[in-house]
Parts: structure tokens; sequence; C-alpha cells
């Protein structure tokens, strides 16, 4: 079966989390007029039994074309944010149900646009389409196992149908 990738926008992404981005966010001048400041792009949910604000450096590489989804995730205790450190594309997988293709999403983000996944949400890990790509991450660190993993039935493979029109986002900003 062959997911069809979507452009990442914040209303279709709304159920799974939020979309991080500068677009629409007010400029507030700091640093005596060298800098703005863009405020309230994410609401980062990691207090949840404990848990601490932790962020990290992940640099992913991208996986074999066509690019197969055989593992989803979720965090029961903490939201987590990803952040591109490059104006690169990249991919965005969720869904509501795991055993439900019918309920999997996903999307063409820009290389500047982000996600919040929401606490619990279903996600493919991290889908990155250059190598050497680089993302700040914030999510939950604390006690607890804040990581659910589920193997997909490999069956019925599940395949991105990814094309050079789905990762067109010069639009977003």
């Amino acid at each position: 079966m062959k997911l069809k990738v979507e452009p990442l926008t914040k209303d279709a992404f709304a159920a799974f989390g939020e979309v991080v981005e500068a677009e629409g966010a007010r400029d507030i001048p700091i640093n005596q007029g060298y800098a703005v400041r863009r405020n309230g792009l994410a609401q980062v949910d990691v207090a949840h039994h404990g848990g601490a604000t932790n962020v990290c450096l992940f640099v992913a590489q991208p996986r074999p074309v066509p690019i197969r989804i055989e593992v989803m995730e979720r965090h029961p205790d903490g939201s987590q944010l990803f952040y591109p450190l490059q104006d690169r594309p990249w991919l965005v997988v969720v869904c509501g149900d795991p055993r439900q293709p019918d309920s999997y999403r996903a999307f063409a983000a820009s290389g500047r646009q982000g996600v919040n996944y929401a606490r619990n949400v279903w996600h493919h890990p991290l889908l990155v389409l250059d190598a050497d790509s680089r993302f700040m991450v914030v999510d939950r660190s604390g006690p607890g196992a804040n990581l659910e993993e589920i193997c997909l039935d490999q069956a019925q493979p599940l395949e991105l149908a990814v094309d050079a029109a789905a990762l067109n986002t010069s639009g977003a900003a």
C-alpha cells in the first residue's frame, strides 16, 4: 500500500500536535534591535510524572527508497518537538492507530517547519531525505518508560509515495 505525502500545514496536522514555524508569529525586537524574538511557537508538554525538559541534537541519515513504514512509536509522558537546523525538506508520518492503515497520514515539511508531536501520538521515527540532517529535539527526560514502539505487519507493507511535487514545500515559512 502506498501512503500519499501531503504538504504539512497547521490545520492538517492539528490532530497530532503542532506545526512549529515562524509564519504568523509576531516579531519582538530584542538585543538593542539586532535580533527579533518570536514567542509561543509550541507548547512543550514534559512535566507528566515528574519529567523535565531535555534539549538535544539529532543527526539523521536517509532510509532506503522506497521508504517502508515498519515501526511506529509514541511517548505517553511527554510531547516531542523536532526542528530542522538546515533548510532541507523532510517527512513526517503519523497515525491514529498503527494497526489501521487508513488512519495514517504523511506530510512533507520544509526545512523551516518543525513538528511537536503531542503526548501519546503515534509517529514514525525521524525521516530525512539528506545525509547528516541535523535537528534540535525538545522532549522529556525523567522517570518512567516514555517510549512505546510497535512493529508493523510486513506481510502488508506500507510505503511512502514520495515525489518531487510532494516535496515542493517552498510556500511554507
